[in-house]
């Protein structure tokens, strides 16, 4: 996905021009995790779809030099999805998801070699929305445990996720039968109700509740116990917050194998992946994104 972010100086005023930027960068849940997995030396694949146009290009061309081995269907007759980000001064976002060719890969583009000797699948939960993507979200999840392969999910947006009401929003992730769960704390509530911390933990044996400078609650079942724990996490200041949340996975996620290979505990492994989920997540925060090249997308004829 493109993001084409509006970053204002100041509020807003109807009918009239406010000083701020506006640049072009690369997007997608799923591919922003994806590269910062790659940035932690995690080797990584991005199963994706775009259009067949300059802009698809750019971005598949773009997570590549991040090192991501990329999968990508390209879709005749859809443009590359883009996703409209507003930034208010204080970092808040709201956003206008206009997902095209996003939305259309299918289970038939997927190739169970791709799934052989996968330690993780991590999937935003876009991936298991609407139809086909969602149809193809569901078959990655067969495939990849079938290759033995832990699965992960974030909740994303309220709005997708409750788009048919919390009912079947929660029937969906129950059946998936996430391994981990990752939510912030209006995601969590919104399918979980107001008493998600016990909820969650119903749907997956393992889910963290990202909070932003607030830290991470981190929950466990092991057996007949429930375990929480508080990470705190050092304040960065940032404009624009787009994509914290997905490179806290990715760090979450490299921290989390690299201690179960050390053999720790699962609570010590997920307080330590906690820790290096909020490192990647303040490198996020401290770095521009670079303007996605445009060179080659073509100008378009009077």
């Amino acid at each position: 996905m493109i993001d084409v972010v509006l970053a204002a100086d100041r509020a807003l005023e109807v009918g009239t021009d406010v000083p701020g930027r506006v640049s072009l960068v690369q997007g997608g849940s799923a591919a922003n995790t994806a590269r910062w997995l790659a940035r932690l030396g995690a080797r990584t694949t991005l199963i994706s779809s775009v259009g067949r146009d300059a802009a698809g290009r750019a971005l598949v061309d773009a997570v590549r030099s991040d090192g991501v081995a990329a999968r990508i269907a390209r879709i005749a007759g859809a443009r590359t999805g883009r996703i409209g980000v507003l930034v208010t001064p204080d970092g808040e976002r709201s956003f206008v998801a206009d997902r095209g060719a996003a939305d259309q890969l299918t289970p038939g583009d997927l190739r169970l070699a791709w799934f052989a000797g996968t330690d993780g699948l991590h999937l935003p939960v876009y991936s298991l929305l609407g139809e086909p993507l969602g149809l193809a979200g569901r078959r990655a999840v067969g495939l990849a445990r079938e290759a033995g392969a832990m699965i992960s999910v974030d909740l994303a947006s309220v709005g997708p996720l409750l788009a048919h009401g919390r009912r079947a929003a929660r029937a969906l992730i129950t059946d998936i039968r996430p391994d981990l769960l990752f939510a912030t704390a209006a995601e969590a509530e919104a399918l979980a109700g107001r008493r998600f911390i016990d909820a969650l933990l119903e749907i997956a044996p393992a889910a963290v509740i990202k909070r932003g400078a607030q830290g991470a609650t981190v929950l466990l079942c092991e057996g007949e116990r429930q375990l929480r724990f508080e990470v705190a996490t050092v304040s960065v200041a940032a404009n624009d917050t787009t994509g914290a949340g997905d490179a806290f996975d990715a760090g979450f996620l490299v921290g989390w194998f690299a201690a179960r290979s050390a053999g720790r505990s699962p609570a010590a492994a997920l307080q330590r992946a906690a820790l290096s989920g909020h490192r990647a997540a303040a490198r996020q925060l401290s770095m521009a994104r670079p303007e996605l090249p445009l060179a080659r997308v073509p100008a378009t004829g009077r």
